[in-house]
């Protein structure tokens, strides 16, 4: 047996042949000029007319997803309408060069542009070169790149996947997802988690293995096994003989001893929050509104935004639902809102920041949700993404106040905000800690690269003491103030049963994650105790580096190993 590692993403003990991703659409020969009889013009219209049909194409695929690979597919569709993509692209048609050739060049030219730009907006270069290959393919009329067919199920091999394959998966097919590339909150890990597909990121040197052998896939341990024996064989049947224990959650997230800890999903829309209470989900711990915006050139009316919240809010009648408002910027722009120009989106006009450039927007949604949740049953509750300081939040809990919202809240993925907790909970109700941007921002790591995956990881323990620094500034200001102000967590690390163990004892009261992780994050709490946790918790802070805090508090839950998680 040969073992490859790498980076687990999504649990699951799987057995199957390989299948890797097709090659990519070859690059149109360099030079190629345009055919003696086709104008400019003529090739222009045919090249916007391919743009429309991926746009429409990519437009249908997410109107059949949801939650985040809904998202991705929008944001994807967004790119081939690109007007800098076009507009490069039509000057070079109008030099003589040929349809396929332009948008080529200039494909490359806005990739390599928003890789240099670094941060979120190197995250889209991925998908410009995507769209670009989809658009050749159109113009020669062969099938777009994707995902390959095949009559039997199969485990997926890629050096990564464009978002706009990730979010159309068919677990159906796919055994399990490795990739030599991306990292641990890539799109691809976060899409795979969503799907309960079981997947592996930064597995170097899997491209080598032939097409058609059979592996062994561990997506918790971040192992690929090639000629699988009799051990991986008894590990594969396990998992089979334990996904429908961990496929169950009944509504009650619970340490051994009784300490609540309510479990609650993330959703992006009415249909994820759907499927999300039907799988049991104590309410909503992380309501994204993007969707109401994207694809947009103008501000959605009040009106529309009422009507879209109200049908997620409807789902969970007399539960808590939390609403994060529009979180715009960086990867995801908008036309009327955003400033594409920025050197450095992840660092610039992102999520509560564009009220500094647009103001009214926000105001215009926190009359939408109070509007909305004024005709609903369930309990409201909203929070502002990237806030950094005390006065920042103070200024977000008046504009809720004005607007007749009852519970403000932050989001916790700035350092600062987790260092100064104290001082910006005190005007607010509570906090959500987004642990995927607060991960790449305390370790300077862009979550993206491959390379980087070992430091981006929230068990990493400078990460894991924000959190704790977070939880301590809100015991402190439920003191001062006399009121209690809740932490909750709503990035990737909450999917993470090992994970969550920690978070429970580091103090945070709620656990949000994507709604098919909540039957495993609660089976493993119903065996430890709240002593336990805190237990764990203060070994994974001990730790010197993110694997051995991981290691460390694995070992001490054998129930993991058990349940193939």
């Amino acid at each position: 047996m040969q073992n490859l590692p790498g980076v687990g993403v999504s649990p699951g003990r799987i057995i199957g042949t390989i299948r890797h991703m097709p090659h990519p659409v070859s690059e149109p020969p360099a030079g190629e000029r345009l055919a003696a009889d086709t104008s400019p013009e003529t090739a222009a219209a045919a090249l916007k007319a391919a743009a429309g049909v991926v746009h429409n194409n990519l437009k249908e695929r997410a109107a059949m997803a949801s939650g985040d690979g809904k998202a991705v597919l929008e944001a994807t569709a967004l790119m081939a309408k690109d007007a800098m993509l076009l507009k490069s692209a039509v000057k070079l048609i109008n030099a003589g060069t040929s349809a396929e050739r332009a948008i080529w060049e200039a494909g490359a030219s806005v990739s390599e542009m928003l890789h240099n730009l670094g941060g979120y907006m190197a995250e889209r270069a991925a998908d410009i070169l995507d769209v670009r290959a989809r658009i050749v393919a159109e113009l020669r009329g062969v099938p777009a790149p994707g995902i390959p067919t095949s009559d039997t199920p199969f485990i997926l091999v890629a050096e990564d996947l464009a978002p706009a394959d990730t979010a159309t998966l068919d677990p159906a097919k796919v055994l399990a997802l490795v990739t030599s590339g991306g990292g641990p909150q890539s799109h691809t890990a976060i899409i795979a988690r969503s799907l309960g597909l079981p997947a592996m990121v930064a597995a170097r040197g899997v491209e080598q293995i032939p097409d058609g052998a059979e592996v062994y896939v561990d997506g918790a341990a971040g192992l690929v096994v090639l000629d699988p024996g009799a051990e991986q064989q008894e590990a594969a049947q396990a998992w089979a003989d334990n996904a429908a224990a961990l496929s169950a959650f009944d509504g009650n997230g619970t340490t051994a001893d009784g300490h609540l800890v309510p479990l609650l999903a993330n959703v992006g829309g009415a249909k994820d929050a759907t499927a999300a209470a039907a799988l049991g989900a104590q309410g909503v711990g992380l309501f994204r509104t993007e969707f109401c915006f994207l694809e947009r050139d103008t501000e959605p009316s009040v009106e529309e935004q009422s009507a879209a919240y109200k049908a997620v809010f409807d789902a969970f009648p007399g539960k808590k639902v939390v609403l994060r408002t529009l979180d715009a910027g960086a990867d995801k722009p908008l036309p009327f809102l955003t400033d594409a120009t920025e050197p450095n989106p992840a660092l610039g006009v992102r999520g509560y920041r564009t009220d500094w450039t647009t103001p009214g927007v926000l105001e215009r949604q926190l009359f939408a949700v109070a509007q909305a949740a004024a005709a609903s049953e369930a309990d409201v509750w909203v929070m502002a993404p990237m806030i950094s300081t005390a006065a920042e939040a103070a200024r977000f809990a008046s504009l809720c106040q004005a607007a007749g919202i009852q519970t403000p809240g932050v989001m916790v993925e700035v350092p600062s905000a987790a260092l100064t907790a104290g001082s910006v909970l005190r005007n607010v109700n509570f906090a959500s800690l987004g642990t995927n941007d607060l991960t790449q921002y305390a370790m300077a790591a862009d979550r993206q690269l491959g390379p980087l995956a070992e430091l981006n990881t929230p068990w990493q323990p400078a990460v894991l003491r924000l959190v704790q620094l977070s939880v301590v500034g809100s015991i402190e200001a439920s003191a001062e103030t006399g009121t209690v102000k809740p932490v909750g967590v709503c990035g990737e690390a909450a999917a993470d049963p090992a994970l969550a163990v920690v978070l429970v004892g580091l103090g945070v009261s709620t656990l949000s994650m994507t709604a098919r992780s909540l039957a495993a994050v609660a089976a493993v709490l119903k065996t430890v105790t709240l002593a336990d946790a805190q237990e764990l918790a203060r070994l994974a802070l001990s730790a010197p580096g993110a694997e051995e805090a991981r290691a460390w508090v694995r070992a001490k839950l054998p129930v993991l190993d058990e349940l193939g998680l």
